[in-house]
């Protein structure tokens, strides 16, 4: 429970705390899309690559839940705090984060959920080499998450320098 002093710190420093949440849920929330190149390379067993389709399904809660507190609470920051509609790097961000989840949701989780199919399909060994159809999917998908990913950092650099007209 928070005490007299606990709340008037809440008062005093509310802005901060939302700043605080919202950098730290984009960072944990946005990070594994990062990790998605690693999981998704070239020349992965059958088993290797179900794997790292099981475990990408499994990090996509990060952009899913501390995503979307990252966009609530940066809402919430132009909303409630001294930030204004008018400036750039706003409006900018706003955009490159739409457009991110229009390239993920149109395409990306598309063109996954087509090599997942395919690869839990495959009834072939664990141990030999991903086919030539599932490693194009994955190609695929690479490029597709190499789009996101420039997306994200551009994102970031808006969010960082706050750039204005």
């Amino acid at each position: 429970m928070l005490s007299l002093t606990g709340y008037a710190y809440l008062e005093e420093n509310w802005l901060r705390i939302l700043v605080a949440i919202h950098v730290v849920s984009a960072v944990v929330g946005i990070g594994p899309t990062y990790f998605g190149h690693v999981l998704l390379r070239k020349g992965q067993t059958l088993g290797q690559l179900r794997d790292s389709l099981s475990l990408s399904a499994r990090l996509e809660l990060f952009p899913k839940i501390l995503g979307s507190l990252a966009v609530v609470s940066g809402l919430l920051l132009v909303w409630l705090g001294d930030y204004g509609w008018d400036q750039l790097w706003i409006v900018a961000s706003i955009a490159d984060y739409v457009l991110i989840q229009v390239v993920v949701i149109a395409f990306m989780a598309r063109a996954a959920a087509a090599v997942a199919a395919k690869a839990h399909a495959d009834a072939g060994p664990e141990d030999r080499p991903a086919s030539e159809a599932l490693q194009a999917g994955v190609a695929r998908v690479n490029a597709i998450n190499y789009v996101t990913t420039a997306l994200g950092i551009v994102l970031f650099l808006l969010m960082f320098f706050k750039p204005t007209l």
